[in-house]
């Protein structure tokens, strides 16, 4: 298996600035607001980013679980493994190795690490008709496959890459899609983007459908930029997108309501009609 090399990765730039550009709005708005109460401001950031990460965990439980009893079994696991990575966020860690990687896999799937303790899978596994690589191959590909984040510089299209690109090696032995998803959000938090996740049934499907489309046509050619692969990155960033407008959306919404209402009161002081 060879692995898609960063420099072929093309995107619409315009989205990637849009995204930007409403995180910069955030920041400005918390920080330099004169007119809404910075503190307010925050703590509405805070509570939309906590329940953006909240149903991260349900959304990835629900996605892979095929029983209830499993998606109990997968949320503890998903929340100790968020807990974890909040905890990392606020002492400066961002995702960058195989250490950090083994460690969420062992939170979000103990099961399948208590089989294979630090261990990448021994087994050969096939993701729908595509066969995954050989055992063997996977020290090396994990060890490329972090070299290759290290020439892309955007936090956003390195996470996606890395989440396309390990769904492809699928490491382990279960649990790659969590750990994955997890892994992705930990780079993209850290680099103060709202974290992103598949909402619905519809929005999996797709996912899976781009998935898998894009893995066939690079298992032919894996050293061409296709139209499948774009697709999987372009969902990425309107996810991205769409949860960044909902954060602005709130913060600006609850600092208009706390400007209306200091309004309201001095005009009621002043007694203006």
């Amino acid at each position: 298996m060879y692995l898609l090399p960063p420099n072929l990765i093309q995107l619409d730039n315009s989205k990637i600035f849009d995204i930007d550009e409403k995180v910069k709005q955030i920041y400005r708005l918390i920080t330099f607001s004169r007119t809404h109460k910075a503190d307010d401001l925050l703590d509405k950031f805070i509570s939309c980013n906590n329940n953006l990460a909240q149903m991260l965990s349900i959304k990835n439980a629900q996605m892979e679980a095929q029983t209830k009893a499993e998606v109990t079994k997968y949320l503890e696991n998903l929340e100790s493994a968020i807990r974890f990575v909040i905890g990392e966020i606020n002492r400066g860690e961002n995702f960058k190795n195989m250490p950090q990687l083994f460690k969420l896999f062992r939170i979000i799937s103990p099961d399948a690490h208590a089989k294979h303790p630090n261990k990448f899978r021994q087994t050969i596994v096939q993701i729908g008709a595509i066969v995954c690589p050989e055992p063997k191959e996977l020290p090396t590909l994990m060890t490329e496959l972090y070299r290759n984040m290290s020439f892309i510089d955007h936090p956003i299209i390195k996470a996606i890459y890395f989440h396309h690109e390990l769904i492809r090696i699928h490491p382990f032995s279960d649990g790659n899609g969590r750990t994955t998803r997890i892994a992705k959000n930990w780079m993209l938090m850290y680099n103060l983007y709202p974290p992103i996740f598949i909402k619905n049934d519809i929005e999996k499907r797709e996912y899976i459908s781009t998935l898998s489309k894009s893995f066939s046509v690079l298992e032919k050619d894996p050293l061409n930029w296709y139209e499948a692969t774009a697709s999987f990155f372009d969902q990425e960033l309107e996810r991205i997108l769409t949860n960044a407008d909902l954060v602005l959306n709130d913060i600006r919404q609850t600092g208009d309501s706390k400007l209306s209402s200091v309004n309201f009161n001095r005009d009621k002081e002043n007694n203006v009609p």
